[in-house]
């Protein structure tokens, strides 16, 4: 048998198996930026699921979110799995990353977190609150609040919505921004503060039964698998998603998680 006849039988063999050609040509893993905690969870799952149908991963934690935009943009990752879409479009145009979305992953009902009341209504006049210092997260934190009944923010603020927007405070709370990855460690000098689930869950925070608070899961906040553009329409792109959305996937995300991480597809 002459090499190119060898090759065809291969290939012919390879498509029989499930896999594409892209997957029989893939000679280093595809690299996935997430962040510790569930996302990291998550995509060890899916790097199962996709070697199953020929597509090899390698998982790299980060303990922030900026980095994994950075390390996409510079070439170090091939996609990322950790944020939402409203804090993609601050990234973008901020920096002019040049990505696109690839597909939903999950949600994560940010939650509120304290140490020293049980409920929103016992905060004093005067409390430390800790808010991410990101503007997407900052802003969904206040929205939360206001839902709360705690402040109002004036009209039109919106997603980015700062603490300079708050028009109404009756507690007279003051907000502590800070990076969403050292809220958890805040809680012993804070009143209160708002988690992302993921930091939550890796601080040993149990977000249905440790919260004083959560979002409505219904909102503009599912997190998304993102790619550079130049990529987008290449063949390990859907097979990633594939591998992603896939049953075996979600069933782990509800045994694993019993709520407080949300299939998003």
């Amino acid at each position: 048998m002459n090499k190119r006849s060898l090759l065809q039988s291969t290939l012919a063999l390879a498509l029989a198996a499930g896999l594409s050609p892209a997957a029989l040509a893939q000679d280093k893993p595809i690299k996935i930026g997430v962040t510790a905690g569930p996302h990291a969870q998550i995509f060890e799952q899916v790097k199962k699921v996709a070697e199953k149908q020929g597509l090899k991963l390698q998982v790299v934690e980060f303990s922030d979110y900026v980095q994994p935009n950075a390390a996409l943009a510079s070439g170090d990752l091939d996609a990322n799995s950790y944020q939402h879409k409203p804090y993609l479009d601050a990234q973008i145009k901020d920096r002019g990353y040049p990505f696109a979305v690839a597909a939903n992953t999950v949600t994560f009902p940010i939650g509120l977190y304290s140490k020293k009341v049980k409920k929103l209504a016992d905060l004093k006049e005067g409390a430390r609150f800790g808010i991410p210092n990101d503007p997407t997260n900052g802003g969904r934190v206040l929205l939360l609040l206001q839902a709360q009944g705690l402040i109002k923010l004036k009209d039109g603020a919106g997603l980015k919505a700062t603490p300079l927007d708050v028009v109404s405070n009756p507690k007279k709370l003051k907000f502590v921004e800070l990076d969403a990855a050292q809220l958890p460690r805040s809680l012993d000098d804070l009143d209160a503060s708002a988690i992302n689930t993921n930091f939550a869950i890796s601080a040993g925070l149990n977000p249905k039964t440790d919260s004083i608070a959560q979002e409505n899961p219904d909102g503009p906040y599912v997190n998304i698998l993102v790619v550079r553009e130049a990529d987008k329409n290449k063949p390990w792109v859907a097979q990633l998603v594939k591998a992603y959305h896939n049953d075996e996937i979600r069933r782990f995300i509800d045994t694993q998680f019993k709520g407080s991480v949300l299939a998003g597809w």
